[in-house]
């Protein structure tokens, strides 16, 4: 209803605007102008509406078979060779996997876009009570959740759910981005075993 409603009937009103500013091109430039700026604005809103649906909808390889296989699939459609490890010995709840797996999206979608990497890295693991996600690359650096790039959107996303996002970019190169998530199982509870949030020790290599 939403895709139908929302961002589809944007989609058929800004192509319509769009082909009466075609035929307006030669008799009055200014309004086609004018209307094309208008529909570029539409646009704008439409991808907006897409994006927002598309944070709700888990793709069907995620639902089945978890984080792994999902973020081997993204990975594979990122212009820069990325690496995928996975070690997760039970999956998490599926409210986190989304999470997790959106946020990898966004990031692979920023290398892409605007590192100028030869290659990237993610790496997911269990520490006690919270899923850890680093995502590497070698481009030129100088990301930050300042500088937009989506990095913003994504601190305030996880930090909403008690997660973590921390960006370390100096200029030239590499970028580190590291996430956390608080861990819980897919029956909805969450094992701490009593220990604190932050005294368990991250995995071997991890800051």
């Amino acid at each position: 209803r939403d895709l139908h409603d929302g961002a589809q009937a944007r989609l058929v009103a800004l192509a319509m605007d769009l082909g009466l500013a075609k035929e307006k091109l030669d008799e009055d430039p200014q309004a086609a102008a004018r209307m094309v700026d208008e529909a570029h604005g539409e646009v704008k809103l439409a991808l907006q509406e897409l994006r927002d649906l598309a944070r709700g909808i888990h793709p069907a390889i995620l639902t089945d078979r978890g984080l792994g296989p999902a973020l081997s699939a993204l990975a594979a459609r990122c212009t820069v060779p990325v690496t995928v490890t996975a070690d997760l010995p039970e999956r998490p709840a599926p409210a986190i996997e989304g999470i997790a797996y959106f946020t990898v999206s966004e990031l692979l979608q920023n290398i892409s876009k605007h590192s100028n990497a030869r290659t990237a890295s993610v790496e997911l693991a269990r520490s006690g009570s919270r899923l850890l996600i680093r995502v590497r690359d070698d481009g030129r650096g100088g990301a930050s959740p300042d500088g937009g790039s989506g990095l913003a959107g994504l601190a305030e996303r996880l930090g909403s759910v008690d997660g973590r996002f921390v960006v370390d970019s100096p200029p030239g190169g590499p970028t580190s981005v590291e996430a956390e998530l608080p861990w819980r199982d897919r029956d909805g509870t969450s094992r701490t075993g009593g220990v604190p949030r932050r005294a368990a020790a991250a995995p071997k290599g991890w800051g």
